[in-house]
């Protein structure tokens, strides 16, 4: 392209987590090359409203500086114009603020995590307005955040796994003695209970007795409508960062060792004091080991453009469970995922770069599919 791309950034959003949402964002305006693109910043509030910002000519210092409090607010129609006009090709410029000429977008870089994020539903809005987007389709999205379809696939795909059981609200509301039984009977205690469609760790509780597992129950049904129990596995926890399209990389395994007794919301943002290894101490075969896993996870979702692959090891006998993916992982440069790729060769601006292409690309090996069919 001649002009600069032109990239709108999508964040906040109403989800548990909003703030991490925001710091992500913040990194990501930091790390831009604005000879190179054009950033205009879209900010979703906790309530769900749109605020369209100022293109943004260079980094700013705080992340309250991307809330544009002063802005008036506007409903998602009003401030998707932009967007939706990048989809179409005849439209070669679309009516800004007062009337101004402003020209549509080349791609979005939705940074919203969890609920109304990465779950599929800004994916699905961005395909249907025909707009390049950094990031998994609508099914590895959707797949990726609904932790107990995730453990399908992944059982399908032979991937190992900690022991597992779900069920919704209504199902325990209906029968909550059963499962609890079921839960004691197959999984026992410790064990873990999370909302089946968050990340951060909000809402994961861990249960060592009965009225620990119903309140870590009830804490889970707070933040969805279906909750996960999962085994207790006394084991490290590493990571896998994956980047690509139809053929992903792996990068260099990392390992979390947390401050706290596991690695909840607190130790991944609050204290400060969790520490990752990078990469971590493990024997090369057993490094390449996960780096495939990893890979087979991100195709078995149909992933695209980034994710991070997070697996246990067992202390006791180097077992290895595969946790989850996450298709849109944290982005600070000082987060798992960009450390990764910076430890194995790719800065955190080439990885923009990076991801950017491939969203281009992605979108327009897609716009070359036909979508109708003549009948005649």
């Amino acid at each position: 392209m001649s002009h600069k791309i032109r990239v709108g950034l999508i964040y906040g959003g109403r989800s548990g987590e909003h703030e991490v949402s925001l710091q992500t964002a913040l990194a990501v305006v930091k790390a831009f090359d604005f000879a190179k693109y054009e950033v205009h910043p879209y900010y979703i509030t906790k309530s769900g409203e749109w605020r369209q910002g100022p293109q943004l000519t260079g980094p700013v210092e705080s992340a309250e500086l991307l809330t544009f409090e002063q802005e008036r607010g506007l409903g998602a129609a009003a401030a998707l114009q932009p967007i939706f006009a990048a989809g179409s090709p005849e439209q070669s410029v679309v009516q800004g603020e007062a009337g101004s000429a402003a020209a549509p977008l080349d791609v979005v870089f939705p940074l919203l995590h969890g609920t109304f994020g990465e779950d599929g539903t800004i994916q699905g809005l961005l395909e249907m307005a025909g707009i390049a987007y950094v990031g998994a389709g609508v099914l590895a999205s959707a797949a990726g955040m609904d932790k107990v379809i995730m453990k399908k696939i992944f059982a399908q795909e032979g991937l190992p796994q900690c022991a597992f059981r779900h069920f919704t609200r209504a199902q325990w509301e209906k029968d909550h003695v059963f499962f609890l039984m079921e839960t004691e009977i197959a999984i026992g205690y410790p064990c873990f209970v999370k909302p089946a469609n968050l990340g951060s760790s909000v809402g994961v509780s861990k249960a060592r007795n009965r009225d620990e597992l119903i309140a870590a129950i009830e804490t889970a049904f707070r933040f969805d409508r279906k909750v996960i129990v999962e085994e207790f596995v006394e084991a490290r926890e590493l990571e896998v960062a994956v980047l690509g399209n139809d053929d992903p990389k792996a990068s260099v395994v990392g390992e979390i060792v947390s401050s706290n007794e596991f690695y909840d919301y607190k130790a991944k943002y609050v204290d400060g004091k969790s520490s990752m290894i990078i990469p971590a101490e493990l024997p090369g075969e057993t490094a390449d080991h996960l780096r495939e896993l990893a890979v087979r996870a991100f195709l078995a979702i149909d992933g695209a453009g980034l994710s991070r692959v997070d697996f246990f090891m067992r202390k006791s006998d180097g077992q290895i469970f595969i946790n989850e993916i996450n298709t849109m992982p944290g982005f600070t440069p000082f987060s798992m995922y960009p450390l990764l790729w910076s430890e194995s060769g790719k800065p955190y601006r080439e990885l923009l770069d990076d991801l950017i292409g491939l969203a281009l690309e992605r979108h327009a090996s897609r716009q070359k599919l036909q979508y109708t069919f003549d009948l005649g």
